[in-house]
């Protein structure tokens, strides 16, 4: 089932946005998406896997803020080589390449949801109007190993980066859990 509602907190230079898609929550099973990588492969996200996931989506790698959201977490999530992650973009994958060589990406995958906006629909942020249309919003999904989604984040103003440190935080803790746990018990 298709959804679309408007946000009031989900903005773009404090303009209201809607999004549109299947809005998942926390709790709920991740749905299974490929996204194109820069070589043109496909790559399954979503979905049970034998290491946490980390999915974050950015509405375009050529803009400042969606540069160093994916550089910082390239950095971050070196240290764990249990989590598994992704960036999910509207990008073209020829540009996507072009962003990993130069901004020297190499611990972290990037996918392009351009083809048929599966991620962003499944999802629920869809950009549905405004400047960004088509594009997805910023958000940052963790699954457990067992596809329950255990942490999201729509973040507020698209123009301003995620909460870094709570994100990790859930990817690191999602990573450390047996394949039961759905990220509600301690």
């Amino acid at each position: 089932m298709t959804f679309i509602a408007k946000i009031d907190k989900t903005t773009l230079k404090g303009s209201p946005i809607i999004l549109e898609g299947t809005f998942q929550e926390v709790g709920n099973h991740a749905p299974l998406i490929k996204v194109l990588t820069p070589d043109l492969q496909e790559k399954t996200i979503g979905g049970e896997s034998n290491k946490a996931q980390l999915i974050i989506a950015v509405p375009s790698l050529d803009t400042p803020v969606c540069d160093a959201e994916a550089r910082r977490f390239n950095q971050e999530v070196a240290k764990h080589a249990n989590i598994d992650t992704t960036v999910v973009s509207m990008d073209l994958p020829f540009a996507s390449a072009k962003f990993c060589n130069v901004a020297g990406i190499e611990n972290l995958t990037v996918g392009s949801d351009f083809r048929h906006k599966a991620f962003a629909r499944n999802y629920g942020i869809l950009i549905a109007n405004g400047a960004l249309e088509g594009l997805c919003a910023r958000a940052i999904f963790v699954i457990s190993k067992d596809a329950k989604i255990v942490y999201k984040q729509v973040v507020p103003e698209i123009t301003e980066e995620p909460n870094y440190d709570e994100a990790l935080s859930a990817a690191i803790d999602a990573a450390n859990r047996g394949a039961s746990c759905c990220g509600f018990c301690q």
